[in-house]
């Protein structure tokens, strides 16, 4: 079995096919070991020896036009929604914690099952997904260890054409795209202190090694019928500084974890309930022609033949509810469902 990736990097006409023909991915138990290194990286939201992080190594390396073919999407047998009590659970947990001061924010997440009359057909899905939301990153990854997932993410972690200027984001603070057009929506005290804590600590942990670190925002962005409050981060790299050590710094960013980082990601693997494995970690092309373009895996599944796994998950502080947590997280999940409609 070969391991490969595909990936469309936003308003791209075309996507990059990346292959491994033979042996397996190189498997890092180090973030400095990307540093000068080339492929496709997949790595999870904790590395660990179940799920390493991964390097492709790019034996083949094609840019391919995209579908424009109009295709329905596998129809979906049933939906298991199961887990709101298991949620609910969690959230109150997770809600103790910041409410005596443990931590300024944690984030929880969830998973549906969706089980399919046929199995899925990971390069289809692809191709729909990049149709659905051309200024989204898409990436379709498949290897032995990690087994294949699908995702369509907005969240840059690291970016780079050249290697010299730099570019992350903090993205944080989400509502249905439901606004009048041109006008900026009503954000919550709660998603504006969200975004500010995820920006505060994306601009300290750049400023420990980056150079001439400048912020633009936060405004307000639009991805896949939501909108998120982001704010963009340019800056350089000291000699001797690699993309390695940028990932190091910021992965998992407040995002997708919380604060502070080490203490939050312990937390959330003892008491979250779930498996995130590759969701909420990180993917995409490294020194490859194009440049280096690393995205957080979120709105993403797992593919398992006759099943197919989504992620989906939520930024808690102390004035969080649950039910308005609940159905940011059924807001988000719609990503991935569409493709089965």
């Amino acid at each position: 079995m070969s391991a490969f990736a595909c990936y469309r990097l936003p308003d791209s006409t075309s996507y990059t096919y990346v292959e491994q023909t033979e042996g397996e991915p190189l498997e890092l138990h180090d973030y400095g070991q990307l540093n000068g290194c080339r492929g496709f990286v997949m790595a999870p939201f904790a590395a660990s020896a179940l799920h390493p992080v991964l390097l492709l190594r790019p034996d083949v390396v094609q840019q391919r036009p995209c579908s424009t073919a109009e295709t329905a999407g596998p129809v979906a047998h049933s939906v298991g929604e199961a887990g709101r009590e298991g949620y609910a659970s969690a959230f109150a947990a997770f809600h103790r914690q910041l409410c005596a001061g443990k931590f300024g924010k944690l984030v929880l997440s969830r998973s549906v099952e969706i089980r399919l009359a046929e199995p899925a057909d990971g390069k289809a899905l692809f191709h729909k997904a990049c149709r659905l939301y051309p200024h989204l990153f898409i990436a379709l990854v498949s290897t032995a260890r990690s087994g294949e997932w699908l995702m369509a993410t907005p969240e840059i972690l690291a970016e780079s054409a050249d290697g010299t200027l730099w570019h992350t984001m903090a993205l944080a603070g989400t509502m249905k795209n439901s606004q009048a057009a041109g006008l900026e929506p009503a954000w919550s005290a709660k998603n504006r202190a969200e975004q500010q804590f995820v920006s505060d600590y994306i601009g300290r942990r750049l400023r420990t090694f980056g150079l001439h670190v400048s912020a633009r925002g936060p405004y307000t962005t639009t991805a896949a019928g939501l909108c998120h409050l982001r704010t963009d981060f340019t800056f350089g790299l000291h000699p001797g500084v690699g993309v390695g050590d940028v990932v190091a710094r910021l992965h998992p960013t407040p995002a997708v974890c919380g604060i502070p980082k080490d203490a939050a990601r312990r937390f959330i693997l003892a008491h979250e309930g779930l498996d995130r494995r590759y969701y909420s970690g990180f993917c995409g092309p490294i020194g490859l022609p194009g440049g280096t373009h690393l995205y957080v895996s979120l709105r993403c599944m797992e593919l398992l033949g006759h099943r197919c796994v989504l992620h989906a998950g939520g930024g808690l502080l102390p004035e969080s509810r649950e039910e308005s947590e609940w159905n940011e997280t059924e807001a988000k999940l719609q990503t991935m469902k569409h493709v089965f409609e």
